[in-house]
């Protein structure tokens, strides 16, 4: 196995879990956004009410997005476990 190899697959992994991560954290920019501007809007400046909204929403997230996590993380596990016989060469 070459550097170049290593690096692809490194990279492949970075870019996996970047987009993995993505929905959960746009829902909790999202979130945190809308909270920040109700709490300008009527001064409420309490810090719990950002992080219940935030856990409740990136949770119902989550859950929406369970079965494309779960076929994407599965098809780039089989996709590397194919290779192997490749990178031993």
């Amino acid at each position: 196995m070459n550097p170049d190899t290593v690096i692809h697959i490194g990279t492949e992994s970075l870019r996996m879990v970047l987009m993995l991560s993505l929905p959960m954290l746009l829902v909790a920019l999202v979130v945190g956004v809308a909270i920040s501007l109700f709490q300008a809007v009527t001064q409420i400046q309490e810090m719990t009410l950002t992080f219940v909204p935030k856990i409740i929403a990136v949770f119902a997230c989550m859950v929406l997005v369970a079965p494309w996590l779960t076929n994407t993380m599965v098809a780039f596990t089989r996709q590397l476990f194919e290779n192997i016989p490749g990178l031993l060469r």
